[in-house]
């Protein structure tokens, strides 16, 4: 496993940068929430992606815990846990990457050290959901032994933190 990769908790500063690598290596919608308006990372979009996290991480009440992806020290995505809310002991993960940063072992990192910090949290499963078309994703986890069911438009599984990799 890669040993540049590291995992940061979100902080005013790391936000500043992690909003720099979305702009200059992500697509608004990779990232973040749709925002009214036109494409691209428009002043209103930026603000709403900062505001976002603010809300979501570095509130006086968070309500997940978010992780900037370094690597080699330099910000190149994020990562984040959120409790799921009447499923004790289980947190949703989500991760970007910037497009820079994929097909080089990051995601296999970045999961690996995200599953660490879920147990180290006391989570005992993890909850993922991707996309049909998201082939990293799935080949990502298909390589940990992680089978993903169709769930409406998505496909999710439930990784058990205590037992290894099971879909649901």
């Amino acid at each position: 496993m890669r040993t540049d990769i590291k995992l940061c908790l979100l902080n005013q500063h790391l936000l500043a940068e992690l909003l720099h690598a979305a702009v200059t290596d992500a697509d608004p919608l990779e990232v973040m929430p749709p925002v009214k308006g036109p494409d691209g990372w428009t002043p209103k979009r930026q603000a709403a992606f900062v505001q976002f996290h603010e809300s979501r991480s570095l509130s006086a009440d968070p309500v997940e815990t978010t992780f900037a992806i370094t690597v080699a020290g330099k910000v190149a995505g994020a990562a984040r846990l959120c409790p799921m809310g009447g499923q004790p002991g289980t947190a949703e993960a989500g991760v970007w990457i910037g497009r820079s940063h994929r097909g080089a072992g990051v995601g296999t990192a970045v999961l690996e050290l995200l599953l660490s910090r879920a147990r180290a949290e006391d989570f005992t499963t993890v909850y993922v959901s991707t996309t049909p078309d998201n082939t990293a994703v799935r080949s990502l986890l298909s390589a940990r032994g992680v089978d993903l069911v169709p769930d409406g438009e998505a496909l999710t599984a439930h990784m058990n933190l205590t037992t290894g990799p099971q879909g649901t």
